[in-house]
């Protein structure tokens, strides 16, 4: 009879116990996918594009984050907010932390998105046809450009403060970011640099578009490609490059000026004066070049949750404001009429789930007037009173003999109000702005008016480098 050693035996049951149970741990999850197998088809690729878009849905981007915070940190007595959270009120006082919640959830968000389109541009190959590899290949680029260029302008000096060559922007990633090392070794690049990569993406994307994607406001097409170009120049003070680019964004015959200003914030003619929220929340409209699609099951409309009088109304708009308007303007009908005790609110954000118009045809005819303007010479596509006067007479209000840049200026205030175009064109225009509290003059280039890197980044990157001031 063989000898059996009981903790040998012992042992090798719990040898083979264990290779069971970690059989059965060893489980994949089933709400990610590994990298190896998620783009295997052009289906995969095409629905890898599809979340590139989900993506700029998110509260911490064009949901709402990234047009209010920075509206706020520009704000000179425009609108004021009165509500309780910590994050808007440092905005809105010119002193953020580098431990500001906000602020890192808009670079962490931004980062996904760049991330899950160099996805989709490393695997081009696996789609099915040339013509879908161009139009991908596009639409990942415009989306990855959006992204640089909202990152640089919050995060980084101006262009036109200092030297631009020198001056830090953000962090340029251009592959597929695949381990927590990869992330952790990437160093700030230049502004400039980061504007010459955005130039590249949107012209290639452009030209790439041309007999790709859809004319809609959902997916980019090679006109909000020349809309994002126009804003890029304009930013960068090329007026000439500026004025072309948004009249190639204006090219299109099924494009055009809504009758009535409210109908890009889901009004009608007759119901802006007396309906509680707007009578459509999610239709796209002939003026709309690129938009944010939201619903009750996709996306989130957070300037409904701060600026709609009927959510938290911690955003109210201010006598300073409200004297800008003529008699007559239209516009004024998306304000809500101020009283002793109540103040005034905008209706632009009053529908709980309506669309965010990132780029509209009313944005590009006032970039162009703007453009056209300070270039000087031959105007290109019409001249800068034809163009403010489209503006101007869809508002209800008499077009104008001949146009000054300040009145250009008012126009783009007033018509842009609110939706994320403060800051930029506060730097641009080297205008000041204030504090809050003190009253005192703050200048355009002051460092309290960047982001700061968010100290989560610091601590796990140490090529990143703090902004001034911080």
């Amino acid at each position: 009879m063989k000898k059996i050693v009981p903790g040998l035996l012992t042992a090798a049951l719990l040898l083979g116990g264990l290779e069971s149970c970690n059989n059965k741990l060893n489980v994949q999850p089933v709400s990610t996918i590994d990298s190896a197998t998620a783009f295997n088809n052009s289906s995969d690729v095409l629905a890898g594009l599809v979340g590139c878009y989900a993506g700029l849905q998110s509260t911490n981007l064009y949901g709402g984050y990234l047009q209010f915070m920075t509206d706020l940190l520009a704000d000179n007595g425009d609108e004021s907010f009165v509500g309780t959270f910590t994050q808007p009120q440092e905005a809105q006082r010119k002193t953020l932390l580098i431990t500001n919640t906000q602020v890192s959830a808009t670079w962490l968000s931004a980062y996904d998105v760049i991330n899950r389109t160099n996805n989709v541009l490393a695997n081009l190959g696996k789609l099915d046809t040339p013509a879908q590899q161009a139009s991908v290949e596009g639409e990942a680029k415009f989306i990855r450009s959006l992204m640089y260029f909202d990152l640089v302008r919050a995060f980084g000096k101006a262009w036109n403060d200092g030297t631009p060559t020198s001056n830090l922007g953000v962090p340029l990633v251009l592959t597929p970011t695949l381990s927590v090392a990869d992330a952790q070794q990437v160093p700030r690049n230049t502004v400039a640099e980061v504007y010459a990569q955005i130039i590249t993406d949107l012209t290639t994307a452009e030209a790439k578009l041309t007999t790709g994607g859809s004319l809609n406001a959902f997916s980019a097409t090679r006109y909000a490609c020349a809309g994002l170009l126009a804003r890029v120049y304009l930013q960068q003070n090329n007026y000439a490059a500026a004025a072309a680019a948004a009249n190639r964004a204006l090219a299109s015959s099924s494009f055009g000026l809504n009758t009535f200003y409210g109908e890009n914030f889901g009004y009608s003619t007759t119901n802006v004066a007396t309906a509680t929220v707007p009578i459509n929340t999610s239709a796209n409209t002939r003026e709309d070049i690129f938009t944010i699609q939201i619903t009750a099951q996709s996306g989130s409309n957070q300037l409904n949750t701060f600026y709609a009088r009927n959510r938290r109304a911690d955003v109210t708009v201010q006598p300073q404001f409200l004297g800008l308007f003529e008699t007559g303007d239209t516009r004024a009908s998306l304000l809500t009429t101020p009283t002793a005790s109540v103040p005034a609110y905008t209706r632009k954000y009053d529908a709980q789930y309506g669309n965010i118009k990132l780029m509209r045809v009313d944005e590009m005819l006032l970039t162009r007037a703007e453009a056209n303007f300070r270039a000087g010479g031959t105007p290109v596509g019409a001249t800068p009173l034809a163009d403010v006067n489209a503006v101007r007479t869809r508002a209800g209000l008499q077009p104008l003999a001949s146009v000054t840049l300040a009145q250009i200026l008012k126009e783009r205030r007033i018509e842009l109000a609110f939706e994320g175009f403060r800051l930029g064109d506060l730097k641009r225009n080297q205008e000041s702005t204030t504090d809050p509290l003190s009253n005192a003059t703050i200048p355009w280039n002051s460092p309290r008016l960047v982001f700061p890197i968010p100290f989560r980044e610091l601590n796990v990157n140490p090529n990143l480098k703090q902004n001034e001031g911080y």
